[in-house]
This record gives structure tokens, C-alpha cells and sequence, in this order.
């Protein structure tokens, strides 16, 4: 008896779930005809064409997909545009919500006017789209549904891929330059999937566009600069012009400085910058690492093949952001090993007391060697080079009197030098890799302010003292290493320097099909 009415109970469970279900299905289906038919009438009523009135979702879909595949790899970032119409179900949104309107025909425009980022404007189609716009809306173009179809999924592809390419490259650049340099570790954003989908899920596009266009003042003088075809000594119109769309590419990209303070050093112009509320507070001559490029032998005009991939010099400081957080007055300088194999070793071979006249101390498994003068450092080499060399604090130290660090991979740093001599050249290529300072105490005063720190400093700096001093700063502030060929200066005058890390060509051979003919 139990049995039975349990079984009773299933059954009758069962056909209510059944019901509810075929209740939910034939809603859901209504649910969708209904949406068809309110598309194939709202196409209708924009266009006065019958034929809309045929149009169906499933129609569209397949016709999008055939379109999709016809045109292949043609398409920038294709997977990311038939993800979102899958996830969409086709729905064709840029003919729904944006073309009556005008939205399309003012994107159009903006497309066109892509030469005024350097760009060239055929990637982005925008006279395609203009004449695909006025067919679909003219009378008697479109006389069969297969017809509608094809103009609708162009539309679709077209309007998409260069909306997203173009708000993509105006907001992050064309190109990434994590993927592009081997030695870039600067902070550069990118945007995220939900980001990125904006471009078609905005209500408005025109206001899209226009508030993605870069308004930052070195652009636009850029901008200008590209428009008015600016003359420089030194250069051709033709390699200005070069010049000029790279650092409008590196302007793009998402690592500018955001605090008000702030260090930056600019590799080809051997200059460092601190920046307050937007000024130069104190400028000074830097050394670089010796760069690939010293002679110039290759310029973005006048380049060989071997200068198209980026192999940088072993002493080319790396581009990088971090933190300045401390300094050490009268360093220790910990000797590189590749310095102490190609250097100090070939040295210490020639002159036996070498060392002992640099101040500099072997060591051995962490134990100081008493007598390093009686190695045989001619049969040292880099395979059998067990030794570490430490250069204690002095006049001869490599690092001067004053260090400033912060965390990096490259581990390089700011630091004084003995060899004031290099700060009397234009170029000044000539480090190891770290950033040589022309006024390390007016950077310590700058940073750290009138006080017992800095006093301390001064008075150690003046002194030879055989323990460094570790001063931390009561605030850490932000360091930039750089690289710009091109800048406005705070006199409002376009600035050029020689491309010594021979970067702005790798660049260029990597933007020119994206940029103006």
C-alpha cells in the first residue's frame, strides 16, 4: 500500500514537472518569436523595405558565421569579436542600437581621421562603412533576405573589429612593448576582458570616441608637430616624421607617472628630472649603459636588418619603475660577475696589485682571502671563477660616495661616481647598466629636506668612512627609467635626441603597417 502510493506520488510529480517544464519551453519559445518578430519589425520601420519583415535570428546567425569565415585571418582580434556575438546570440547590435541613430556614420568619421594619431586609416575601413551604411538605409539596394543578411553581417564585422581596434590602440597602443623589448619592466597596463568588451556594450558612441582620444599635452604637441611637419637640425623631414609616430606609440601606452613627485631619467637624453606637481624641480647630467647604437650607425630612415629585433647591449640600462627607498652613504660595491670576469680579473692579471690599489677585497666561499696578489689570475676565466670582489668605501669606489636603491630584477641603481670626467661629453653612454648621477647630494637634498638625514649625509658624504651608512626616506618616491626620443620641453619646444639603444627602430619596423603611408 505504501509502494503504491508512493509511486502514485512520483507520477503525479512527474507530470507537473513535465507540465511546468513545457510551460517554461513554450513561453521561452514565445519569448524568442516575439523578440524575432520585433526585430524584423523595427528593421522594417527604420528601412520601409518588406523584406526586413523575413528577418530572423537564427537567418542572421548563420549568415553572420558564413561572413566570419570568409573573411578569415583579415580581421584584427576575429576570436574576440565571435566570442562576444556567440555570447550574445547574434544579436546584431551595432545595427540595432547604433546605426539609425547616426552613431556609425560619426564613427566613420573618426576613422578617417586616423592619420591624426599617425595611424593609418584603412585598418579601421571607415569608408567601407560609410558606403555599407548608406546601401542598407538606401531604397530599393536591398530586394532579397540573403541580401539584408550579407549588409548586416558586414556591417557587423566591420563596425566591431574597428571600433575595438580603434579604441584599443588610442587608450594602449598598437603595440606591447613587455612583448616587444627584452629589457622593458616598466608598469604598463592592459585592459581586461570586461574592458575591452565596452566598445560594444556603450550607449553612446560618439561620446566613447571622443573621450578616449589622448589629450595629454605631449601628445597633442606631437599631433601638432605631425601635422605641421616640423623641422629640427639634425634630421630629414622623413626621419622627424618617424621619430615623431613612435613616441606618439610609447605616449599610448598606459605607464605614466600618476604621483605628484617623482624621479624620471630619460636614457637618450642623459638627463634626470624630478617632477613636482608636474615640474622640474632639479635637473642634472646622468651616465647610462653603454648602448648598441653609440655611433648612430643606424637612424629609423637609414636601418639593416640586424637593427629590426631587439638585442640589447649587455651594459644597456634597463626601463623600469619602482621605488627609491633608501641610500647608502659610502658604499660597498658588490662587483658583478660579469664585470669582475671581463674586468677586474683581466686587470688584476696585468698588475698584480691591482687590487690592493682599487681597494678591492677577493673573497672565497664567503672567507676574505688574506693575499689575493698571489693568485695566478690569468688562469682565472669565467668557467672557473669562484671568487666574489667587493670594492670597500673610498675616493677610487665605483659607486662614489652616495647609492640610491630601489627594488629591480636588473639590479641597478642610482649612484655617485669618481670618474667625473664622462659629465664633460654630449654622449654619455658609458656605465655598466646603472645610472650615474651628476649631483648625487642635490638629489639626496631634494628627496629627503632640510634635517638630521640629511645632515647626516652631507657629513658622511665629506668623509671617507670604512662602514656605509643606510639612510631610509621617511616617504618612498617613485623612480622612472625612460626612454623618449621626442618630448615637449617646459619651454613649449619640441626636443630630439639620437636613438642610442637603437629602440626607436625596433619600434618603428614593428608599427609600420599600422601607421600613415
Amino acid at each position: 500500500m505504501i509502494q503504491t502510493k508512493t509511486l502514485l506520488y512520483y507520477k503525479r510529480t512527474f507530470k507537473v514537472t513535465l507540465l511546468v517544464l513545457f510551460i517554461g519551453l513554450v513561453i521561452i519559445l514565445n519569448g524568442c518569436r516575439k523578440k524575432r518578430t520585433e526585430i524584423a519589425k523595427d528593421l522594417f520601420k527604420k528601412t520601409h523595405n518588406k523584406v526586413f519583415k523575413d528577418i530572423t535570428e537564427e537567418g542572421f546567425a548563420e549568415a553572420f558565421k558564413k561572413e566570419i569565415k570568409a573573411e578569415g585571418e583579415s580581421i584584427p582580434n576575429i576570436d574576440i569579436i565571435s566570442i562576444y556575438y556567440q555570447q550574445n546570440e547574434y544579436e546584431p547590435t551595432f545595427v540595432l542600437k547604433h546605426l539609425f541613430n547616426g552613431d556609425l556614420d560619426k564613427a566613420a568619421e573618426y576613422f578617417e581621421k586616423a592619420d591624426e594619431h599617425g595611424l593609418n586609416k584603412k585598418i579601421f575601413k571607415g569608408d567601407s562603412l560609410k558606403m555599407l551604411l548608406d546601401k542598407f538605409r538606401g531604397k530599393n539596394v536591398i530586394k532579397t533576405v540573403n541580401q539584408a543578411y550579407s549588409y548586416m553581417a558586414k556591417i557587423e564585422i566591420i563596425a566591431s573589429s574597428s571600433f575595438f581596434n580603434y579604441s584599443y590602440y588610442l587608450q594602449y597602443g598598437v603595440v606591447n612593448p613587455r612583448k616587444l623589448f627584452q629589457r622593458y619592466y616598466l608598469n604598463t597596463k592592459e585592459p581586461d576582458s570586461s574592458s575591452m568588451l565596452k566598445v560594444f556594450k556603450t550607449s553612446n558612441i560618439p561620446l566613447f570616441l571622443k573621450n578616449i582620444q589622448p589629450i595629454d599635452t605631449q601628445y597633442t604637441a606631437l599631433q601638432k608637430a605631425l601635422k605641421s611637419n616640423v623641422a629640427s637640425k639634425g634630421f630629414t623631414s622623413e626621419e622627424l616624421e618617424r621619430i615623431i609616430l613612435v613616441n606618439m606609440e610609447r605616449l599610448r601606452w598606459q605607464n605614466k607617472p600618476t604621483a605628484d613627485k617623482y624621479v624620471v631619467v630619460n636614457i637618450p637624453d642623459y638627463m634626470l628630472n624630478v617632477i613636482d606637481s608636474g615640474h622640474s624641480v632639479l635637473s642634472m647630467k646622468v651616465c647610462v649603459g653603454e648602448g648598441r647604437n653609440i655611433k648612430n650607425q643606424n637612424t629609423v630612415l637609414a636601418y639593416n636588418d640586424t637593427a629590426i629585433q631587439d638585442k640589447p647591449f649587455p651594459r644597456e640600462t634597463p626601463l623600469l619603475n619602482s621605488n627609491i627607498y633608501c641610500v647608502e652613504v659610502n658604499p660597498v660595491w658588490n662587483i658583478p660577475r660579469s664585470i669582475a670576469t671581463k674586468e677586474i680579473i683581466v686587470d688584476a692579471a696585468k698588475d698584480r696589485f691591482y687590487l690592493a690599489n682599487k681597494n678591492i677585497e677577493v673573497y672565497k666561499n664567503g672567507k676574505l682571502i688574506n693575499n689575493p696578489e698571489e693568485i695566478n689570475w690569468a688562469k682565472v676565466n669565467k668557467l672557473n671563477n669562484d671568487y666574489e670582489f667587493k670594492q670597500k668605501p673610498g675616493a677610487d669606489n665605483s659607486l662614489g660616495k652616495i647609492k640610491f636603491l630601489f627594488k629591480n630584477k636588473s639590479s641597478v641603481y642610482l649612484h655617485d661616481t669618481p670618474a667625473k670626467y664622462a659629465f664633460l661629453r654630449n654622449m654619455r653612454s658609458v656605465s655598466h647598466g646603472c645610472v650615474r648621477l651628476g649631483d648625487p647630494q642635490a638629489l639626496a637634498l631634494n628627496l629627503f629636506g632640510e634635517g638630521e638625514k640629511y645632515k647626516t649625509i652631507a657629513e658622511d658624504m665629506a668623509k671617507d668612512n670604512p662602514t656605509p651608512t643606510t639612510i631610509y626616506l621617511p616617504k618612498r618616491v617613485p623612480v622612472y627609467i625612460n626612454y623618449l626620443t621626442c618630448w615637449l620641453d617646459e619651454k613649449n619646444e619640441l626636443q630630439f635626441r639620437k636613438d642610442v639603444y637603437g629602440l626607436d627602430i625596433v619600434l618603428y619596423n614593428e608599427l609600420k603597417p599600422y601607421l600613415i603611408d
